[in-house]
């Protein structure tokens, strides 16, 4: 099985991208939160990898974080949840927020991901409760929740990656992430900051 990829990035999209290692290129699903951390194309990129293998098909799942990847293992294990949809939820949440709403019980904010009911919401918050209490995340959580500090600093590295001066994406973000105001996903930082930095 591969464990981890690292090459060149010669192609990437929200959906997929594709991966140059040694003159073979590797199609890789991605999240929306590892796409926007992804560096500019022939860059050198490294993704931890899920292999994921059916009968007729094999396929290759990439995280820019190791926390991503456990949970996406986690999620997957779960009945009636594929890689596709377990894709779609860490594209709506970073590892951190998922806890954090399974952890609390919001079966509200997890049913505004696209594709998941209040129903599915709810079975997801029970089955996970338990595989989440196994983890050990490397991100950091204060006091039940999203450290801001933890948010900033992944949404400036993103931002950076993207191309943009350091000075510049901190400027963006300290307008859309004042201090007091509601946390935003990383995902809603970065996008939020892109609109002002265009």
């Amino acid at each position: 099985m591969i464990a981890h990829l690292k090459g060149k990035l010669t192609y990437k999209s929200p959906i997929a991208i594709i991966v140059d290692v040694n003159g073979i290129g590797y199609q890789v699903f991605v999240s929306l939160s590892t796409f926007y951390a992804l560096p500019e194309l022939k860059s050198e990129v490294f993704l931890d990898i899920h292999t994921h293998v059916r009968e007729e098909s094999l396929k290759l799942f990439g995280f820019y974080t190791i926390d991503e990847k456990k949970i996406f293992e986690k999620l997957i294990s779960i009945n009636k949840v594929g890689p596709k949809l377990a894709l779609t939820i860490l594209s709506g949440m970073s590892p951190i927020e998922l806890f954090t709403t399974i952890d609390s019980n919001d079966v509200e904010k997890l049913s505004t991901i696209p594709g998941i009911g209040s129903k599915t919401a709810a079975r997801l918050i029970l089955e996970m409760r338990d595989k989440m209490g196994q983890l050990a995340l490397d991100s950091e959580i204060t006091n039940g929740s999203i450290s801001q500090n933890v948010l900033f600093d992944d949404a400036l590295s993103a931002l950076v990656n993207l191309g943009y001066k350091k000075s510049q994406a901190e400027q963006a973000l300290k307008k859309v992430c004042p201090e007091g105001e509601p946390e935003d996903s990383i995902e809603d930082l970065i996008k939020k900051s892109l609109n002002l930095l265009s």
